[in-house]
């Protein structure tokens, strides 16, 4: 009888293990938004912030995949919008979210964030990144870290700025040798802001090695490699979050 016992015991205490352990692999880690606080062109009284495209196409890809976003700023509090366009209708589906304009609108300050909380971080574009992504050491190590803990490190656009200055365990930058696609320099020069920014993010990601990749203007384009993530530009913004996904589906 007390065999009987200790077998079923030991029956319902695998049965309790397996249970908890399916429990806990299929909780999602949250994805991590980088959006700018910066809020001007340079020296001209042109606005700019992080661009809502860049930010709504991929959180409607990941969202609808299941996944909880955060986001976090550099100054942390209400980020600059730009590129405001609620014709466009992932646009208008972020914006009118309660929950996530509520959470944008009180993005947290880097001191804030636990990167062992996040799967992936995605560093949003608009030309406001160009003054305040590359130099924040905060952001890199909490990128640094995410990719050390075998995440996924994405930027789209001008998001790509938040990458120039990571670096590894190993001392090497994040981007060297692999290859990598940003707003190029003839975009930059289309739109006429090459002497306004304060460098140019193709140049410099060439600088850090990175094997840079590029489309013609405008074009949808998206690099993916060993768990970095890029796109060129606003129109990449969707193919950036599917290209999320399906590293996150592995």
């Amino acid at each position: 009888m007390k065999k009987l016992v200790f077998l079923l015991l030991a029956i319902f205490m695998i049965g309790l293990a397996q249970s908890q352990t399916k429990e806990s692999t299929s909780v999602k880690k949250k994805i991590l938004f980088v959006v700018t606080s910066h809020d001007k062109k340079g020296e001209t009284e042109e606005n700019t912030g992080y661009y809502l495209g860049e930010v709504s196409h991929p959180w409607e890809v990941l969202h609808k995949a299941g996944y909880e976003i955060d986001f976090v700023s550099p100054k942390g509090g209400t980020p600059p919008v730009d590129g405001f366009d609620l014709k466009d209708p992932a646009n208008k589906e972020f914006w009118e979210n309660k929950e996530y304009k509520n959470k944008i609108d009180n993005s947290l300050n880097p001191s804030q964030v636990n990167p062992n909380n996040y799967s992936t971080i995605l560093y949003a574009g608009g030309h406001g990144a160009m003054w305040d992504f590359a130099d924040n050491t905060e952001l890199a190590t909490i990128a640094s870290k995410i990719y050390e803990n075998g995440g996924i490190v994405a930027a789209v656009c001008h998001g790509p700025a938040g990458l120039v200055n990571i670096r590894l365990n190993n001392g090497k930058y994040l981007v060297d040798g692999k290859k990598i696609n940003a707003f190029t320099n003839e975009e930059e020069s289309e739109v006429q802001l090459t002497n306004v920014v304060p460098f140019l993010l193709e140049d410099k990601l060439k600088e850090r090695g990175a094997k840079f990749e590029k489309s013609g203007l405008w074009q949808n384009h998206v690099v993916s490699d060993q768990r970095v993530i890029t796109g060129q530009n606003p129109q990449s913004a969707r193919s950036v979050g599917e290209a999320i996904l399906k590293e996150l589906n592995k």
